[in-house]
């Protein structure tokens, strides 16, 4: 006996391209105009200037070692020739990170509140995270075509699952008893997650944020298969001419954008324990 499972998930995508294709094509022109509009205006930038407004950003949120980190490894990254695949992939980072979190967190407050919400929403998580990464790939190309909008909606698909369990992790630790003071000063529901849940749920959500730019940066490679550009490309570029140089710079470079946005999000968890301290 064969289950026919696979020819049943492709007559389905096709269902959803020959009926909401104008859909598909306006989120394509949406996406892929803001995407090249922000890399165009951030290469715009002198890289100097560039440099100097990051490396403030990093003092000012981390430290000094994380501010002397951020300058010396872009210089270097700006060394090796690749600036440009650098802004992109920051840009895609930045856009599918901002995707997930705006779909996500809600996600994750209302999976908090509603049990049987949650208990759909559990198994699709799972499935999102188990489920390969390269299998996006193909249905991301059939809605959006060749490009960066299908490596972005493959990307928000791939590192979504953290930002909402983390977020309805946070929130149902919070203790039953600070809700009932809450109810006791007469707080609306949204009023009870404004002033007591989110604000203790806040480290946690963090968390989730800094996933969710990990996860983002790790299918940077996977992406540049569908044409995404940036360092991912030039990665794919190594692996297709066997230049182990190639290849080791872009990772490199990578690994660096990594460190960066680590750093300078988990300082922000820090920064926001402190104030509500």
């Amino acid at each position: 006996m064969e289950l026919p499972i696979g020819e049943s998930v492709e007559n389905f995508i096709q269902f959803l391209l020959n009926n909401f294709e104008p859909i598909f094509d306006g989120i394509a022109n949406i996406l892929g105009g803001f995407m090249e509009g922000t890399g165009d205006f951030l290469l715009m930038i002198p890289p100097l200037f560039f440099i100097i407004l990051l490396s403030g950003m990093a003092w000012f949120l981390a430290n000094k070692k994380v501010a002397l980190f951020t300058v010396a490894s872009l210089f270097l990254v700006f060394g090796m020739g690749l600036w440009q695949s650098f802004v992109k992939t920051f840009v895609l980072v930045i856009v599918a990170t901002l995707i997930s979190l705006i779909i996500g967190i809600p996600m994750g407050v209302l999976s908090s509140k509603r049990k049987r919400l949650d208990r759909i929403v559990t198994p699709v998580l799972d499935f999102m995270q188990t489920m390969p990464p390269f299998v996006y790939l193909i249905p991301a190309v059939m809605f959006f075509g060749i490009g960066d909008v299908p490596g972005v909606i493959s990307t928000v698909v791939f590192s979504m699952p953290p930002a909402i369990r983390l977020t309805k992790l946070g929130l149902n630790q919070v203790p039953e008893e600070l809700e009932e003071v809450g109810d006791s000063f007469g707080l609306t529901p949204f009023q009870m997650l404004y002033k007591i849940k989110l604000p203790l749920a806040l480290p946690s959500i963090m968390a989730g944020i800094n996933q969710t730019i990990m996860m983002s940066l790790s299918m940077v490679v996977v992406a540049s298969m569908i044409g995404t550009k940036g360092l991912g490309s030039d990665v794919l570029n190594g692996i297709q001419r066997n230049d182990i140089g190639i290849g080791f710079e872009a990772g490199l470079s990578v690994v660096i954008l990594a460190i960066i946005l680590d750093r300078i999000t988990s300082s922000l968890g820090t920064i926001t324990q402190r104030k509500k301290a």
